[in-house]
């Protein structure tokens, strides 16, 4: 499928491409640099394919959990691209992101992504490898790094991504989760997999209908004028 994905959740900024079957990606981590870098890393992606957004089939982005400011930059960039190509879109979660890139890498098929949300609070996730994508074992959460792995049973047989494991001591205290330190914030180029899985299962929406995830209540979001 001949997609682009961004996305600016956290402190890092990223975009991908795939078409015709080729991936092109670029990452930084440019904290408060976002809105700046982020249209341009499109731009050169399009320009090294040599192709236009009427080349493609799908868009993507991340849609959360993350930074309030950096959520919006992604969905707000993402509703422009959308109006003006008229292109569906796919929401993707910046933690499975962090899990896929995890499988892809390093071969694990059990993840626990977990990156701080502040306020002495991590947002995390758990996925499983299906059919070559990571998926969602019960519900992505807010909630104190003391209390993220309660419950768990085989703790050991799971690997840990994320920003969270290196801030908060009290999320790993006894070590039993094996931590690939090498993978802090989610990438674009490891959601075109899950971009286009979500896709085939039928996930894509208009733009009209796309939403950012926070995970904490209190936030709130508003479309663009005229599409409330």
């Amino acid at each position: 499928m001949n997609i682009l994905v961004i996305d600016t959740a956290t402190e890092a900024c990223s975009a991908a491409l795939s078409y015709q079957g080729q991936v092109l990606a670029k990452f930084e981590v440019c904290p408060q640099q976002h809105s700046q870098r982020l249209l341009p890393m499109v731009d050169e992606l399009l320009a090294e394919a040599g192709i236009t957004l009427k080349n493609l089939e799908l868009l993507g982005f991340g849609r959360g959990p993350g930074s309030f400011t950096g959520v919006r930059i992604a969905t707000g960039m993402i509703q422009g691209l959308a109006l003006g190509s008229e292109l569906p879109v796919v929401p993707v979660s910046t933690l499975a992101a962090m899990a896929q890139q995890a499988y892809i890498e390093h071969g694990v098929e059990q993840v626990i992504a977990a990156i701080d949300a502040r306020m002495d609070e991590v947002y995390m996730g758990k996925y499983t490898l299906v059919d070559g994508t990571m998926q969602l074992v019960g519900d992505e959460a807010v909630l104190p790094p003391e209390q993220a792995l309660s419950g768990m049973v085989d703790i050991r047989q799971w690997a840990g991504v994320g920003t969270a494991w290196g801030t908060y001591e009290s999320l790993n205290p006894d070590g039993q989760v094996r931590v690939l330190s090498d993978i802090l914030y989610p990438s674009a180029q490891f959601m075109l997999p899950l971009a286009t899985r979500a896709a085939a299962d039928g996930a894509a929406v208009s733009v009209d209908h796309i939403e950012p995830v926070y995970l904490r209540d209190k936030v709130t979001w508003k479309k663009l004028p005229g599409r409330e």
